[in-house]
């Protein structure tokens, strides 16, 4: 039986950010457009009605924004939302609406992937038929590597970063370094977003290594993690990061 794609909406009042929206969806398998809302109030209404699986909100419209949109739909009515924004100063708020992810204009295609992949894999837990489907994310638990002769597993929670090399990978644990023959955009996409994050096209890191965070002044940023390695932030990744760090704060107080 073909899997039921993932019915998507999209809110924005620019005509042009919608169609780049739709022709790189149309690209992706697996989805399927089924209404586009050009101002807030529309927006609502229209949601509330047709209740898609995941919706793409422009943060800023005029009149109601996106952030309001989601706000005004009922908990356990709001699709899974992917917030689009020229700007990076709602990270805080994405994350209080429990956002999937949070994309800057211009849309990089390697992260609208990664969002897109985010919604695959919390497409399980909708409700469906008013009742909610449990099953595991697969995400990636061991990665395996060559060590000379000898195959070794190495544990993902043991992974304090992983950086591009060519069209494979390098971990770094505890002073060792593994190669990975998959190239890095592809192991963004197996790891749990709760523990880790892409910070650059060339980065990943585990998020509770990062004990400073400095900004710079083109909006990028420099870690600081706790081996003292310095890592660059990218301002295409830097909500995410930032809404991944509250997150981890946000455990780390409450347990």
């Amino acid at each position: 039986m073909k899997p039921v794609p993932i019915s998507v909406a999209i809110v924005d009042d620019e005509p042009l950010a919608r169609l780049a929206l739709k022709t790189r969806l149309a690209r992706r398998p697996g989805f399927e457009l089924v209404a586009e809302y050009g101002d807030g109030d529309s927006a609502v209404q229209g949601l509330a009605e047709l209740r898609p699986d995941l919706v793409f909100v422009d943060v800023e419209m005029p009149g109601r924004s996106g952030l309001e949109v989601l706000r005004a739909l009922p908990g356990d009515r709001r699709p899974m939302a992917i917030l689009v924004t020229a700007h990076d100063s709602f990270a805080l708020q994405a994350f209080d609406l429990a956002a999937l992810d949070y994309l800057l204009k211009p849309v990089d295609d390697d992260r609208f992937d990664e969002a897109l992949d985010r919604a695959r894999r919390a497409f399980p837990w909708r409700r469906q038929n008013d009742a909610p489907v449990s099953v595991s994310a697969p995400w990636t638990r061991t990665f395996t590597v060559k060590a000379g002769t000898r195959t070794v597993l190495v544990r993902a929670g043991d992974v304090e970063r992983i950086e591009a090399d060519g069209d494979y990978a390098t971990l770094y644990t505890d002073g060792k370094t593994h190669m990975v023959r998959e190239p890095l955009h592809q192991l963004a996409m197996q790891l749990d977003p709760l523990q880790f994050q892409r910070v650059h096209r060339s980065a990943i890191v585990r998020i509770d290594m990062v004990v400073e965070l400095r900004a710079l002044t083109n909006r990028d940023a420099l870690l600081r993690l706790r081996d003292g390695s310095l890592l660059r932030a990218s301002r295409t990744y830097m909500p995410a990061l930032l809404e991944a760090l509250e997150r981890h704060d946000s455990h780390a107080v409450n347990s």
